[in-house]
């Protein structure tokens, strides 16, 4: 962040703070804003888009055509989430619920809305189309089971780890079988093994666990049960790789994020706590990049 004008620092706070403003004071916000007007609480998640403008006036050059979208797209899927709402309060899952969800994941998947930024900020980005589906899967539909929250929770870690120990003897073996992993003797210091895993658990962890765990697999397993939304969101969550760190389909990453996949899911249905499944899924990439490139 060194030599980073001071807007673009605002805009990196601004775009994390609904995250963390989620996580410790979820509750109260959605308290907060169930008080305001419908109207008004349908616009509002349109704040999440100023980091554009703050970013864009810094770095590159302001274009209407994104500032607007970047505007509007939080305030779009706010309104479908609440016709969600309105149209299928079981909860179990309708086309605007997976006209949401395909949208976000196809956005950050084939880095639909990457032009924009510049390529130390795309993660901005990311973390705009999550604050838009933050509120409205939290404020708007009031999603229940997602487990979103920061406060930690000895069982949270229990879960993550015990889900680590049972997926590591799988993943590490085959994984240097098929010549994805490659050991590196490697001791980093503390510091910088413990900045790599603070660092991995809020950027990648805990926004994937909500999206795949928290919102996936929460609503397959309304329909599908608690078994076969695991196996089907672990499926999903492999395919969502098949473009990482390979121009064609990287199999072998499918395959291993397949099965890591499975073990995050099960991290968290246990207690449906998306802090369970992201410390299990911060725990293998950290291991991964430190040991494993």
């Amino acid at each position: 962040m060194q030599g980073w004008p001071p807007t673009v620092i605002v805009a990196l706070v601004w775009s994390l703070l609904p995250l963390f403003a989620f996580g410790f004071a979820g509750d109260q916000i959605i308290r907060a804003v169930h008080r305001l007007p419908i109207s008004a609480q349908l616009v509002l998640p349109s704040i999440f888009g100023i980091p554009y403008w703050l970013v864009a006036r810094s770095v590159t050059n302001v274009r209407g055509g994104w500032l607007a979208f970047y505007l509007m797209f939080p305030v779009v899927v706010t309104v479908l989430l609440w016709r969600a709402k309105q149209n299928d309060p079981q909860q179990r899952g309708n086309w605007r619920d997976l006209t949401v969800l395909l949208v976000l994941g196809l956005a950050v998947d084939l880095r639909w809305f990457e032009a924009a930024w510049p390529a130390h900020l795309i993660v901005v980005s990311k973390l705009i189309l999550l604050d838009g589906g933050l509120y409205g899967f939290l404020v708007i539909r009031q999603l229940t089971n997602l487990g979103f929250d920061l406060w930690a929770r000895k069982e949270d870690l229990r879960i993550g780890l015990r889900e680590l120990i049972f997926y590591a003897p799988i993943a590490v073996p085959l994984g240097i079988a098929l010549g994805f992993l490659h050991w590196h003797a490697y001791l980093p210091r503390p510091g910088e093994a413990a900045l790599a895993w603070v660092f991995t658990f809020v950027f990648i962890a805990i926004p994937e666990e909500i999206y795949f765990r928290g919102w996936i697999q929460n609503l397959i397993e309304r329909r599908l049960g608690r078994r076969s939304s695991t196996w089907l969101t672990a499926l999903i969550f492999g395919l969502s790789h098949f473009n990482k760190r390979a121009a064609h389909f990287n199999w072998r990453y499918v395959l291993l994020a397949t099965l890591a996949g499975i073990f995050y899911g099960r991290a968290w249905r246990q207690q449906h706590r998306v802090a369970a499944s992201a410390i299990t899924h911060a725990c293998v990439d950290a291991v991964w990049s430190i040991w494993l490139r």
